[in-house]
């Protein structure tokens, strides 16, 4: 039986996760544990994902793959293959920004892709301040420009798979970006597992799908499907705009290293009250390209 050891929490998560999330993380392959609250009962769990061996990937079964326990109530379980990661950056001040908005919803419909709204703080100072912005979401178009070279931050903007930035309300560039993005997507993504049980989200990645694959940050999403928003100030002011899939928070909550990794957190350590889906993405480095990503529409 292969030997479990305690890790050091992550830099990468350290600030955020210690006594915010309980979290149990397991990788194979030179197996690792990591606890973060000491209890034998989670450890247990823990050593049970450890073991875990035989992974359902999306639409394709793995020999050293990843499963949900088949023991206790039953769960809610999702494994997805989306051909593209589509992230819109999006402001209630912006005039620009509506028609943006509407073609996520449309995006938001098809099962081929995940599509997420992240509204930025970046015209809170023309007299109305967007009530879903955070400025982490800003942190992460910042990112974006910076790794895709050209430094361009604007709204509405729709980043591709972490790996092109087009105009978020031109649908034909917006075709052309995924089309030219996802082979390469295709080619180095990671399946995921998401699996609800009660109380708790399990998290299932599988094996790197490309040899020499970096290390990647696993990002939660939390999600609401739709939100409705008076405007009464600003460009937009008199309007009533409604926003799909709108991201509520997104955490940090583990490191990819290429092995099987398996991240089970409790609800209410991530939970937003208005939320009601989720998303895990895998992506290298800070703004980086996406190599995995799944969507968890209810919870």
């Amino acid at each position: 039986m292969a030997l479990c050891r305690a890790l050091n929490v992550s830099p990468i998560r350290d600030s955020y996760l210690i006594g915010e999330l309980s979290i149990y993380q397991g990788e194979k392959g030179g197996v690792t544990l990591t606890e973060s609250i000491g209890t034998v009962r989670r450890v247990a769990l823990a050593l049970v994902l450890c073991g875990l061996g035989l992974i359902q990937g999306a639409g394709a079964t793995y020999a050293s793959g990843m499963k949900a326990s088949a023991d206790g109530p039953k769960a809610a379980v999702v494994s997805t293959s989306p051909r593209a990661v589509v992230e819109l950056f999006t402001s209630q001040g912006c005039s620009s920004c509506p028609a943006a908005d509407e073609l996520l919803a449309k995006l938001a419909t098809r099962d081929d892709l995940i599509a997420i709204s992240l509204s930025v703080d970046l015209w809170d100072y023309l007299g109305w301040r967007d009530t879903l912005a955070q400025a982490k979401f800003s942190d992460r178009q910042k990112a974006y420009a910076k790794v895709l070279g050209d430094g361009m931050v604007y709204t509405p903007q729709m980043v591709i798979n972490g790996r092109a930035h087009v105009n978020g309300s031109d649908a034909l560039k917006i075709d052309a970006a995924i089309e030219e993005t996802s082979s390469a997507f295709a080619a180095s993504r990671v399946p995921i597992q998401l699996t609800v049980r009660g109380n708790r989200l399990l998290v299932e990645i599988g094996p790197e799908a490309q040899a020499g694959a970096k290390d990647a940050t696993v990002w939660l999403a939390v999600v609401s499907k739709t939100v409705s928003v008076p405007i009464e100030r600003g460009e937009n002011k008199g309007k009533t705009i409604t926003y799909n899939n709108v991201v509520r928070d997104l955490m940090p909550i583990g490191t990819w290293h290429g092995k099987m990794l398996a991240v089970e957190l409790d609800r209410h350590t991530f939970m937003h009250k208005h939320a009601d889906r989720c998303a895990v993405l895998v992506q290298q480095g800070r703004g980086g390209a996406i190599i995995g990503a799944a969507l968890l529409s209810s919870l």
